[in-house]
């Protein structure tokens, strides 16, 4: 049995710097000697032994921005990594080559192979090393944990100590109607010959919305809200005082058709996002999934729940084919434990073991763990389930083939610095260099080694006279602001994990740079995945801003990228995408619009075919024919409504434009809210004043009708009748007249 002496002697034999820490190293030992007698000193219990060092010493990534750093030197270099945070907060997988090859990459003993855009490739060949990791096992750039431990040294490696910036889910969609024969004969009623569905990306594939229609019933779930006023007297409820000026959500069922029979016919007590598959309604409350028969409309019966763990939340839903396509997330951190818990079921649990989860081959920075999950909306069943860990700002998208879950994660910023040294070493000492090299390949956070990093240059400010120090600040100050515009590709990652729907199996995983906007940044065409990204720009911590750049990324059916245009909109965001069919619509923005038309007709070779600046923005785009396109948002502080004609892609005109005497739209915010009827030519919009119908024939934007006293939420249509649907009523438009025949308070 070996004596805390010896022991030290080995350590120091492999790494003297310990030496400077002897006491914290001799408690540790002791501490080890008492449970583990026989120590095997290696580079592994090395790395744990700095791990615990450095969770003793209590760094954090948090403090490299929050701490009051006293010195000007590594105030400068803290001040350089709020420069590269300052972006949407994504991280890169910067490995630096072993070989001649810059390409192939050599980590933890294994090899992984990257594209040209830094995308990595996981081959079955490509795999080399322990093992414990073999090339059957890897699923697409996946692998599955072998055990709670693994899952627990995997977070502690990827943790990243903050999270990201969250998503914007503004969305646009497509028009879809019911036909008649899609629709039941009720109580003998006659059928409609046309009914509105929701607004969605891909046509024949529901989104959950609050609204929702069967041609005969109305589901409209509202929202909580005090009426304004005086409160006069306070009546008792369930759990506590409710003004009665209060109003309780529920979601509504209306009679709809016919429209003799129009009336409120019943309520549910939950509210939430709404499915409707045949006559199961399927609502979505914070932590629970309800199904409804509501057969019989005037009598809802609650057929199945399933409540969701407290750590686990609702990200996505999707209904195709009869069944929901359910995506959660639960919040993963250091020291998660496993079997996960996911779902109760009456007196069912359901939990996902640590060895059924993936996650990349190549650690990134870890925040969720994504659950993939399909229901049968008749009973409740939850069946078929894929788990993978990834950061927690997510994008889902799904097409007929496949459902795709992006999220983006912050840059390992220690590789970023020693990469930046390493190309400017005429500024630094080989030895700091050297140091870096020797963290970097460390098995330990990035908190860890970022504190290594900090004490580092806490050293070098205090080698340095005032001189030095002065000449260092301006150089890092200049070299790091051209580095960093060069390498903000580098700083800005999102993965993409694609399930195929037919076998429920990962297909792929694939990496690009930038941040996603929405689900409208992903649209899957001939077997290609079109990605529209931004990077850099935004804040964080009052940092301000960096400039932006916006890429288009075209990637095959195993998300290896095959063509891209990059820097459209210098200094500027993407505010809109849409992809329809070989051509691609972008909208930019800081002060003016930038409308780019976008020829992925080759995708190895997309193009610029054509750009539009105008003043405002679209933050909504909606194809309204072949060659139209329609665009919602904001020029100054008023909704703002385009008409693109991009009839010749070359050189896109605004045909026509109406500015609205109203500061919101609810389609600024979701795609659901916008309507469009085409056998009028005409569509809806919700106001913050009201609601408004334009029409858009002759290829000329006219406000047709205005409707005020309503807070407009959605509109659809049954027949010739027009529903525009608020929280407190629906009113009723003819549309052969369009004047007012049906008022109904909620």
């Amino acid at each position: 049995m070996k004596n805390a002496e010896e022991i030290l002697n080995e350590l120091y034999s492999i790494e003297p710097s310990l030496r400077d820490k002897e006491d914290e190293v001799k408690k540790i030992i002791q501490t080890l000697l008492e449970s583990r007698p026989e120590i095997t000193i290696d580079e592994n219990f090395i790395n744990q032994l700095r791990e615990r060092l450095l969770e003793k010493r209590g760094f954090s990534i948090q403090d490299l921005f929050s701490r009051k750093i006293n010195f000007t030197l590594a105030s400068s270099i803290i001040s350089v990594i709020a420069i590269l945070v300052a972006a949407p907060l994504v991280y890169n997988i910067l490995l630096s080559p072993d070989s001649d090859n810059n390409n192939i990459t050599s980590y933890k003993n294994r090899t992984i192979v990257k594209d040209d855009e830094g995308g990595i490739i996981i081959t079955k060949d490509a795999v080399s090393g322990p093992k414990d990791i073999k090339p059957e096992n890897i699923i697409a750039g996946f692998v599955k944990f072998k055990s709670e431990d693994e899952f627990n040294k995997y977070l502690s490696q990827a943790s990243q100590g903050y999270f990201g910036m969250g998503t914007d889910m503004r969305t646009m969609a497509l028009d879809a109607e019911i036909s008649a024969p899609a629709l039941k004969e009720v109580g003998g009623a006659t059928t409609p010959e046309r009914v509105s569905e929701t607004n969605v990306q891909v046509l024949g594939i529901d989104e959950p919305d609050i609204l929702k229609t069967d041609g005969k019933e109305i589901y409209y779930s509202s929202q909580n809200r005090y009426y304004p006023g005086p409160i006069i007297m306070e009546r008792e409820i369930k759990g506590g005082i409710m003004p009665p000026d209060y109003y309780q959500a529920k979601t509504q069922v209306i009679k709809a058709f016919p429209i003799d029979k129009f009336a409120k016919e019943s309520a549910i007590d939950k509210t939430g996002n709404l499915l409707l598959a045949d006559n199961i309604l399927v609502v979505f409350e914070n932590q629970g999934i309800y199904g409804y028969d509501v057969s019989n409309p005037a009598s809802p019966k609650e057929k199945w729940s399933v409540k969701l763990d407290s750590k686990n939340q609702i990200d996505q839903a999707r209904l195709y084919n009869g069944k929901i396509y359910l995506v959660t997330k639960t919040y993963t951190y250091r020291g998660s434990s496993c079997p996960m818990p996911l779902f109760e079921k009456g007196n069912e649990k359901i939990f996902v073991q640590c060895v059924n989860i993936y996650h990349p081959i190549v650690p990134i920075p870890v925040s969720s763990t994504y659950h993939v999950s399909t229901i049968n909306p008749s009973n409740g069943d939850i069946k078929k389930e894929i788990s993978f860990v990834g950061s927690y700002n997510s994008t889902v998208y799904m097409s007929k083939n496949a459902l795709y879950v992006a999220y983006s994660y912050n840059g390992d910023y220690l590789e970023f610095f020693y990469n930046f040294f390493k190309e400017n070493s005429d500024i630094i000492s080989q030895n700091i260099i050297e140091r870096l090299e020797k963290i970097r390949n460390y098995d330990l956070s990035q908190e860890a080694k970022m504190a290594e990093f900090q004490v580092i240059m806490q050293e070098l400010e205090n080698s340095l006279n005032d001189d030095e120090k002065l000449k260092f600040e301006n150089e890092m100050e200049n070299r790091m602001e051209n580095y960093a515009k060069k390498h903000k590709r580098d700083l800005l990652k999102t993965d993409i994990a694609k399930i195929n729907i037919s076998n429920f199996k990962v297909d792929a995983l694939g990496t690009i740079a930038g941040n996603l906007l929405n689900q409208f940044s992903l649209d899957e065409y001939d077997g290609n995945l079109r990605v529209a990204t931004t990077v850099g720009g935004g804040g964080m911590w009052g940092m301000g801003s960096r400039e932006s750049e916006n890429d288009i990324y075209v990637m095959d059916s195993n998300l290896k990228i095959t063509g891209s245009i990059k820097g459209l909109g210098f200094d500027e965001r993407i505010y809109s995408a849409r992809f329809v069919e070989d051509k691609g619509y972008l909208v930019t923005f800081k002060q003016i619009d930038p409308f780019f038309v976008l020829d992925l007709s080759d995708p190895k070779d997309p193009k610029v075919k054509g750009e539009l600046k105008i003043p405002g923005y679209s933050s909504y785009l909606h194809p309204i024919s072949k060659d139209k396109i329609l665009g919602v948002g904001k020029e100054g502080s008023n909704v703002k409504i385009s008409l693109f004609d991009v009839s010749d892609p070359s050189n896109p005109k605004e045909a026509s434009k109406y500015n609205l005497d109203d500061y919101w739209s609810e389609i600024l915010n979701t795609h659901h809210a916008f309507l469009i009827d085409k056998k009028h030519n005409v569509f809806f919009m919700p106001g913050g004043k009201g609601g408004y119908i334009f029409s858009y024939e002759n290829d000329n934007l006219t406000l047709k009708r205005a409707v005020s006293n309503i807070q407009a939420k959605r509109a659809l249509f049954i027949n010739d009748y027009l529903y525009i649907v608020g929280d407190d009523k629906i009113v009723v438009l003819d549309e052969s007249n369009w004047e007012k025949v049906k008022e109904l308070d909620l």
